[in-house]
């Protein structure tokens, strides 16, 4: 199934909407990628593994289940998730894409690819859409988290050093 929305950052239509900046929303997305454990409640551990340039790998425990993936930066354009077929678990990809359409306007795409095709029978074709809610959620949840830690300040680039 693949998969793609989009989040509104800012909108400089709408005057009462918190705005943030690309500096602060990248930070944000590279601290989802990081600590996924401040986002994700059912996430029991994260390990950073080795890092390279542009990627690190991870191991992500959900009790019994461990996963492991590589998360790719394009700093201040895209923060990309791969994980390869491991166990019971297909090939998949996760991508966070910031896009700025125009002045002060400020969105993320998310798209996402479970490597199982489009399923065709009823059973499945729920299964899906439950799916594609549940990741829809769960991403504004994310970009909840993320508007939250900006008025913090948290998202400042003096505040992380």
């Amino acid at each position: 199934m693949k998969f793609e929305h989009l989040i509104e950052i800012n909108d400089p239509l709408n005057p009462l909407m918190d705005t943030m900046t690309i500096e602060q929303l990248w930070r944000g997305l590279v601290l989802r990628a990081e600590s996924p454990t401040l986002f994700v409640p059912h996430l029991d551990e994260c390990t950073i593994g080795e890092r390279a340039s542009g990627s690190f790998a991870r191991r992500l425990r959900y009790g019994d289940l461990v996963i492991e993936d590589v998360v790719h930066l394009t700093p201040l354009k895209e923060v990309r998730f791969e994980v390869p077929a491991q166990g019971d678990i297909a090939a998949s990809n996760l991508r966070m894409l910031i896009e700025a359409p125009g002045d002060a306007m400020l969105l993320v795409r998310f798209c996402y690819d479970d490597g199982q095709g489009e399923h065709t029978d009823p059973a499945n074709a729920m299964y899906d859409d439950f799916k594609r809610s549940a990741y829809q959620e769960a991403d504004i949840d994310t970009v909840r988290i993320l508007r939250q830690l900006a008025g913090e300040g948290k998202l400042d680039a003096t505040r992380l050093n």
